[in-house]
């Protein structure tokens, strides 16, 4: 079906099927020296020390999990049953690196009206024993970090932040990503840039730096510096080294083709955030204060991914009729991310329990929804949104 009013659209110009053409006349197609130029981009663009590119958001969420087992640094290695905090609202692959290595999973609330954590609850669900906080900045939207840091204080817990939806977002005018010591990425088709697949971690870390560029890479030490802090000295014979390997890792790496891409796409950015921005301001005008809509609330600036709906508490409004007014004005619609994540059927696998009651998430799982924001302007959408939900 091909709607009016999509979740996604493509960004890319002549610029973007110039590099491809550019690597595909090179005839070098695995990770190379187009890779390592977007990495460098990138972490300056985020003002981060380092970047590692992957094939994915989710794989990037995989070696953050891994590289916390794998670290000398005992404030920050983790071990199996061990508890990290998680919000009951994201995708899958938030949630699924830390059951695969072992972590005791408790899922908090989240507001209802940033769609982030609920801070209280998170709050009241920090203990002894919590090890380490997820962070999903949802939608665009960055999580309250002077808050969040207030709550872990001097405990030895460990932030790490899945952006996979927030590129670009600020909180005080820090990038979102890297208030925690990683953070996740993703330059999916749907999302602000794009390079067909493909994920990024950034950290200010060296050890972590150096543990992700092997465990992106089988484990191996190929693409470590000849003095590491991962497996110590290298040796000076690279055929030795060739088939090294030091940690139990993944093939995760990402292709010329992606990384070409990304290039360009990320001097791009800033005008693509610049944009959704602009519809951002669109958005809040028509709708901040209809009596049965609530909008997403910005924590610092977001950079929009999408434009949540969700019904308020006692409204008449079903999300059935909702959808079928929007589907009928040619928007594509889609759950709020995988809404209430908890009551998956896949959480039978996890040693998880769940704080209090979830009942925003829930909420959001029965009465909400999201539509595609872009990066170019969206007057008549944003009419039709009023029309919707008159």
């Amino acid at each position: 079906m091909s709607y009016k009013f999509p979740l996604a659209t493509a960004s890319w110009g002549q610029e973007e099927q110039d590099a491809m053409q550019r690597v595909i006349t090179s005839g070098m197609f695995t990770m190379g020296a187009n890779v390592q130029a977007f990495e460098r981009d990138f972490a300056e663009y985020v003002s981060s020390q380092h970047c590692v590119m992957v094939n994915s958001g989710s794989s990037a969420n995989l070696l953050m999990a891994a590289a916390l087992f794998y670290t000398k640094n005992s404030k920050l290695k983790l071990q199996r049953g061990d508890e990290v905090i998680v919000p009951a609202v994201s995708w899958s692959t938030t949630y699924y690196p830390l059951y695969q290595y072992g972590l005791k999973i408790k899922f908090v609330d989240i507001d209802l009206h940033t769609l982030n954590y609920d801070l209280d609850q998170l709050e009241q669900a920090v203990t002894d024993k919590t090890r380490a906080i997820m962070a999903v900045n949802l939608l665009g939207n960055p999580n309250d970090f002077g808050c969040i840091q207030q709550i872990i204080g001097k405990r030895d817990i460990v932030l790490i932040e899945d952006n996979c939806e927030s590129m670009g977002g600020t909180f005080q005018g820090k990038q979102a990503g890297t208030f925690g010591v990683m953070g996740s990425y993703s330059s999916f088709f749907s999302h602000h840039i794009s390079t067909m697949e493909g994920g990024l971690i950034v950290t200010d870390d060296e050890e972590l730096y150096q543990i992700l560029l092997s465990l992106r890479a089988h484990g191996w030490t190929r693409n470590l510096p000849r003095h590491n802090l991962v497996c110590s000295d290298k040796s000076d014979d690279p055929f030795e080294e060739s088939f090294r390997f030091v940690l139990p890792g993944y093939n995760v790496r990402p292709l010329e083709l992606e990384g070409a891409l990304g290039v360009v796409q990320v001097k791009r950015l800033p005008s693509l955030i610049e944009e959704r921005r602009k519809n951002g301001k669109l958005l809040q005008a028509a709708l901040s204060n209809h009596p049965d809509i609530i909008i997403q609330q910005e924590i610092g600036e977001s950079s929009w991914f999408g434009f949540s709906l969700v019904i308020r508490p006692g409204s008449k409004l079903t999300r059935k009729e909702l959808v079928e007014k929007l589907n009928g004005l040619g928007f594509e619609c889609r759950p709020i991310v995988a809404g209430n994540f908890a009551k998956n059927e896949v959480v039978k696998y996890f040693d998880s329990e769940v704080h209090g009651i979830l009942k925003n998430a829930e909420h959001i799982d029965q009465n909400g929804l999201f539509v595609g924001n872009h990066h170019y302007p969206l007057f008549e959408a944003i009419d039709q949104l009023i029309i919707a939900t008159q």
